[in-house]
């Protein structure tokens, strides 16, 4: 999940990564998303940051945060956490 602010916008320069990991291993295993953190109330913690959060859930659970784009360690993550 990217999870962003109104103000400052989905993070836009990872798609392509994302994009490229889904079709390597499938639609199935790999699911991504946005949610704008201003309006749920369970990511208020995520509020007034000024950079982008991507949160892992496996089972319901959080799992991993990666903090700014670190495109390198984001892809890290999606493998090892599949």
């Amino acid at each position: 999940v990217d999870a962003f602010q109104a103000w400052s916008g989905p993070c836009k320069t990872v798609v392509p990564l994302f994009q490229k990991i889904r079709n390597e291993v499938g639609s199935d295993l790999l699911h991504f998303a946005v949610a704008e953190v201003d309006s749920i109330d369970a990511l208020e913690k995520y509020r007034g940051k000024c950079e982008p959060v991507f949160l892992f859930y496996a089972g319901g659970e959080l799992v991993a945060v990666v903090r700014g784009v670190n495109v390198p360690l984001l892809q890290k993550t999606i493998l090892e956490q599949m």
